[in-house]
């Protein structure tokens, strides 16, 4: 890659710094004229934003491998960090309510961060677009400077590499030639150049800047000699292993004490940062539903629960958690207290449900109490719905892939409710849709999904969800 586009990521971080600089500065300008706010008294908090906005720029990597990482890639990234670097300026503008130099002003205040806030977002957004188009033009103008490549070896993976290296949307690589000892079964006259010892003379006799060397089909010798032989021409050697017939969709790839190993499936939660995100977003949204909405719900629909019903307000079950372990899931009791509770799963017209249950569980009302849940650590906002022990014992034993979504915390709404999968799984196959819903949302994950999916299911309750029961 030119120098040119390494380049690009150190001028995109500095344009998103003055960026950030400027609307604050713009920001306290428009608002310090009219409510008399004096700059010593924001200072030190302009200096913690700023630290804020490099802590959350590490945190996500938005800017490392910027010239290789396509634009879905660095607009989700970016869109992330703005995300937590929101939630870390509304900590900030409550801090600074604390001080004793702006009481009497905390409008004004209020006004100085969301200005400041709005026009970061418009200033950060259009530096992407400048910057993508400006990496656009780079890398069309530069296209003699593609690198010069050849593979090694006749099996899915160079078969792979060359048809990406070709694509028209990869412009880094220009194929010289593939060679393998399988004359019979090439696959492009016009690339082939012949065996594997024919690479040798080859890169001698041209400019050859790197060897994918694809595995297994070749054998320790000649690898051995390819890469004596790529040092002593000063060719960048590279080993490819044949994954594919083992692992035929994407794969997952880390570092053991400088071991690659790699996983049949990619997990985002599993590393650790966007673990710890997804974390700290479930607290936050947990206790802000346990304080301004169950605070004063749980006595409104606990003393209606007891007139309706005999028995307790709150309903614990014992439900499948993360790794299988069992946790006691709690919701509003929607049920006239029965046996059958742990063992039965409630259908349509069930009897044993409430007339003030059949509301709550229509309107989800009865899920809320989850929220503790989600406080405590043994739910997430987000994730797949909680099973009976009964119904995961049954279930492992009839559907592929059933216990993978318990590699997840379970959820209060998840991508399978919010997809029409939602309510009572009469048959083995609905089961195996959701359960397909499920591991989809496990590979998948990203903030953005979580947003969609709670938006989804707050739009499904006001509009009404028919599979509610």
């Amino acid at each position: 890659m030119p120098r040119t586009l390494r380049l690009l990521k150190w001028f995109n971080f500095i344009l998103d710094v003055v960026a950030l600089n400027a609307s604050l500065w713009i920001s306290y300008g428009v608002f310090s004229a009219r409510k008399s706010i004096q700059l010593f008294q924001v200072l030190p908090y302009l200096l913690i934003i700023n630290f804020g906005w490099l802590f959350v720029q590490s945190f996500f990597k938005i800017y490392d491998n910027y010239q290789h990482r396509n634009s879905v890639s660095i607009f989700s990234r970016t869109i992330k960090s703005f995300i937590l670097f929101s939630f870390c300026l509304s900590l900030v503008f409550m801090l600074s309510l604390q001080n004793s130099f702006l009481r009497g002003i905390h409008s004004a205040h209020l006004y100085f961060y969301l200005g400041a806030w709005a026009l970061f977002a418009y200033l950060l957004l259009l530096n992407r677009i400048v910057l993508l188009s400006i990496r656009k033009n780079i890398r069309q103008s530069l296209r003699y400077s593609k690198k010069n490549i050849v593979i090694v070896g006749q099996n899915s993976s160079s078969r792979t590499l060359s048809h990406l290296f070709s694509a028209d949307t990869v412009s880094d690589y220009n194929i010289m030639g593939i060679f393998h000892d399988q004359y019979e079964k090439r696959e492009d006259n016009a690339l082939y150049r012949g065996s594997t010892t024919d690479c040798i003379p080859f890169i001698r006799n041209n400019r050859v800047d790197e060897i994918f060397c694809t595995l297994p089909g070749i054998s320790k010798e000649n690898v051995n000699i390819l890469m004596h032989e790529a040092d002593r021409n000063l060719t960048r050697f590279r080993l490819v292993p044949d994954y594919q017939e083992y692992f035929p969709g994407s794969i997952s790839i880390e570092l053991i004490d400088n071991i690659p190993v790699m996983t049949g499936r990619k997990e985002p939660l599993e590393d650790i940062r966007n673990a710890a995100f997804k974390r700290c977003f479930d607290i936050a949204f947990s206790l802000f539903v346990i304080v301004f909405v169950l605070s004063w719900l749980i006595p409104v629909l606990g003393l209606l629960i007891k007139l309706e019903s005999r028995g307790p307000v709150f309903f614990r079950q014992r439900r499948s958690g993360r790794s299988n372990q069992p946790f006691y899931c709690l919701k509003f009791r929607s049920m006239t207290v029965n046996k059958e509770a742990d063992a039965r799963q409630a259908t349509r017209g069930d009897a044993r449900i409430t007339r003030l249950g059949a509301f709550m569980r229509k309107t989800s009302l009865d899920e809320l109490p989850q929220f503790f849940n989600v406080l405590i650590g043994n739910m997430s906002v987000v994730g797949p719905r909680p099973h009976m022990l009964k119904h995961t014992e049954e279930y492992a034993m009839l559907i592929d892939k059933f216990m993978v979504r318990h590699f997840l915390k379970p959820g209060i709404t998840g991508w399978a409710q919010v997809t029409g999968l939602r309510g009572e799984t009469r048959t083995t196959e609905d089961m195996a849709k959701r359960v397909e819903a499920d591991v989809h949302y496990l590979e998948h994950w990203s903030m953005l999904l979580d947003l969609k999916i709670i938006f989804l299911t707050v739009w499904n309750i006001f509009k009404g969800d028919e599979k509610a029961i």
